[in-house]
C-alpha cells in the first residue's frame, strides 16, 4: 500500500514548518550528542539544547498544521463554498488513517521528546554554569567571588532558591525579569545584594549548618603587613568565641548565642542597608523577660520606628556575604604577600598594592596595564638597584597583584569591597559594631557594649620574632601596630577603609 499525506499537506507553509522542525531536531541530537562525549564545552551549549532550538521546533511543528487548515479552507472554498470550514476525519479514508498515525506517533514522540527536554532543561536552568555564565558580564563577580569561596562546591540553587515548589517559581518569575535586564542593559552597577527578597535563611542555611553542629571556640591567625618600608608583618592570633568553651553548652555562649532558640534577637535598621541599626529588642523566650536599646546617636525618632520594619535577627544579618566576598585591598594584598604570591621582599609593596586599588579604571585591561606599568615604574626610579638585579621579583609581584585584583575588584562592573560591606567582624566596616557599640542604651541604663572580648580573646600579638602570648584562658589587650591609642575613642571605621594594613 502506498503511502500518502493528504492534500493539505501539500503546501509551502507546512513544508517549511517541517523542514524547520526537522532541522532543529536534527541539530539538537547532534549537540546533545557532542555534549555527551565532549564534557568541556561551552557553556550556552546547554542554553541552544535544551531552551533555543526546542522553541525554533515547536514553532515548524506549529506552523505544518496552520498550513493545512490554511490549504483546507482554500480548497473548500474553490470547490464548494458551503462545505463545512473544519476538516473532517474518517479513518475509512486512506490518507485520513495516514494521517491519524502520522500525527499520534508524531505526537507521542513528542511528548516523550519534551518530557527528557523539560527535564534538562530544568537541571539546565539550576546549574551553576547556567547561573555563573550565560550572563557573563554580569554575573562575572559573583561567579569569580563564589568559586573562591567556602561554598565553591555548592550549587547556587541550593541557597539562592532551597527547596519547594513556591520558591523555585519566585525564583523563576525573578528571573524572567532578569533577563529582560540583561538583554536590554537595564541592571544597576553594581548588582544591588538581594536582602529584600531571599528566602529565610533558616531554610537554608541550616540544611547544613543546623544548630546543633555550631562548634566551640577556634583558634584563628591573621598576618597582616605594615605599609612602610620593611613590609613589616603584624600577627594577631585571636581565640574567637562562636560557642561556648564546652561544646556540650551548645548556643547558651558564644557569638552564636544571637540565635539561641530560647533567644529573639529583634531590630530596626534606619535603611534597607541596614547599615544603621536604631532599634534592638532582646527577649528570653523561657522567662518572657524584655529590654528594648535605643541608639541614642540615631536621629530616628521614636514616633517613627511604628511604620518601620521590625525584623528578626538570623544568620544572614551577620553572614552577609557567605559566598560572595569580595576582599578588601588591604586583606586580599596581606594574603598575595602571605602567600608569596606577592614577594615581601620588594621594600614598600603592601603600600604600592593597596594604593593601585584606589583608583578607578575603566575595564579589567586598563587596570591590568596600570598594575604593571605603576610597579615598573616604581621600583626603576626608586630602587633602580634591586630593578636592575631582582627583575623576576618585580615580575613576580606584578603578575601576583593582578591575580588578586581580579579576583576581588571588577571596574565594568564597578564591584569592589566597599559596593558590598561584609557584617562579619568590625575593622574595615561597622559589622558587630552596628548595635555593640555602646551607644544602644535601655531604659535602665545598660547598654550593648562594645568590649572586645565578649566574642574574642587576643592570645597573641605583633612581629613574629617578639609575639607577645597571653596567660592561658586569658587575653591581652589590643595593641595597634604603629603604637597609636586613638582606636579606644572610637571605631575601626574611623580609619579603616579596606586599604589600610
Amino acid at each position: 500500500m502506498k503511502f500518502k499525506l493528504p492534500r493539505s499537506s501539500q503546501n509551502w507553509i507546512t513544508l517549511i514548518g517541517a523542514m524547520i522542525a526537522f532541522i532543529s531536531f536534527s541539530m539538537i541530537v547532534f549537540l546533545f550528542t557532542i555534549s555527551v562525549f565532549w564534557r568541556d564545552t561551552h557553556a550556552y551549549l546547554g542554553l541552544v539544547i535544551y531552551i533555543l532550538l526546542p522553541a525554533v521546533m515547536i514553532l515548524g511543528l506549529l506552523l505544518i498544521p496552520i498550513g493545512m487548515l490554511i490549504e483546507t479552507r482554500r480548497r473548500q472554498k474553490a470547490l464548494d463554498p458551503d462545505q463545512p470550514a473544519w476538516p473532517r476525519v474518517d479513518l475509512n479514508i486512506v490518507r485520513h488513517r495516514n494521517a491519524f498515525m502520522v500525527f499520534s506517533v508524531g505526537t507521542s514522540f513528542l511528548l516523550f521528546a519534551s518530557a527528557v527536554g523539560s527535564y534538562e532543561a530544568f537541571h539546565y536552568t539550576e546549574s551553576v554554569t547556567f547561573c555563573g555564565t550565560v550572563c557573563h558580564k554580569v554575573m562575572h563577580p559573583e561567579f569569580t567571588a563564589y568559586q573562591n569561596s567556602a561554598h565553591a562546591r555548592v550549587s547556587c540553587v541550593d541557597c539562592h532558591v532551597g527547596t519547594g515548589a513556591d520558591w523555585y517559581v519566585r525564583s523563576k518569575l525573578s528571573g524572567l525579569y532578569q533577563v529582560y535586564s540583561s538583554l536590554a542593559d537595564k541592571y544597576p552597577r553594581p548588582i544591588a545584594t538581594p536582602i529584600a527578597n531571599l528566602r529565610p535563611a533558616r531554610e537554608t542555611c541550616e540544611n547544613c549548618h543546623w544548630p546543633s553542629q555550631f562548634y566551640a571556640q577556634k583558634l584563628h591567625q591573621q598576618s597582616h603587613y605594615l605599609s612602610d618600608e620593611e613590609n613589616t608583618q603584624w600577627d594577631i592570633q585571636l581565640l574567637m568565641k562562636t560557642g561556648a568553651i564546652n561544646s556540650d553548652h551548645g548556643l547558651k555562649e558564644g557569638i552564636h548565642w544571637h540565635i539561641n532558640p530560647d533567644v529573639k534577637i529583634e531590630y530596626i535598621p534606619s535603611d534597607e542597608s541596614r547599615e544603621e541599626i536604631v532599634w534592638v529588642r532582646y527577649t528570653n523566650l523561657k522567662t518572657g523577660e524584655e529590654t528594648i536599646y535605643m541608639d541614642e546617636e540615631s536621629d530616628v525618632d521614636v514616633d517613627s520606628l511604628a511604620i518601620m520594619e521590625t525584623r528578626l535577627m538570623d544568620c544572614m544579618d551577620c553572614h552577609n556575604r557567605p559566598s560572595h566576598i569580595y576582599q578588601t585591598p588591604a586583606k586580599f594584598v596581606n594574603v598575595a604577600i602571605n602567600t608569596g604570591a606577592i614577594p615581601v621582599e620588594l621594600p614598600e609593596i603592601k603600600m604600592i598594592a593597596v594604593e593601585l586599588c584606589d583608583q578607578e579604571f575603566a575595564n579589567n585591561d586598563s587596570a591590568m596595564q596600570e598594575i604593571a606599568r605603576t610597579i615598573n615604574d616604581y621600583y626603576e626610579e626608586e630602587y633602580p638597584e634591586i630593578y636592575e638585579e631582582k627583575r623576576e621579583l618585580v615580575a613576580q609581584a606584578i603578575l601576583g597583584m593582578q591575580e588578586a585584583f581580579s579576583k576581588n575588584i571588577f571596574p565594568e562592573m564597578k564591584v569592589r569591597w566597599d559596593a558590598y560591606p561584609d557584617h562579619i567582624g568590625h575593622k574595615d566596616f561597622n559589622g558587630c559594631f552596628r548595635c555593640h557599640n555602646n551607644t544602644h542604651i535601655s531604659e535602665s541604663g545598660k547598654s550593648i557594649s562594645m568590649d572586645c572580648n565578649l566574642c574574642h580573646l587576643i592570645t597573641a600579638q605583633g612581629p613574629p620574632a617578639e609575639m607577645a602570648y597571653a596567660e592561658t584562658g586569658n587575653g591581652l589587650e589590643f595593641m595597634h601596630p604603629d603604637g597609636d591609642e586613638d582606636w579606644r575613642e572610637g571605631l575601626c571605621t574611623d580609619c579603616h577603609t579596606g586599604l589600610n594594613p
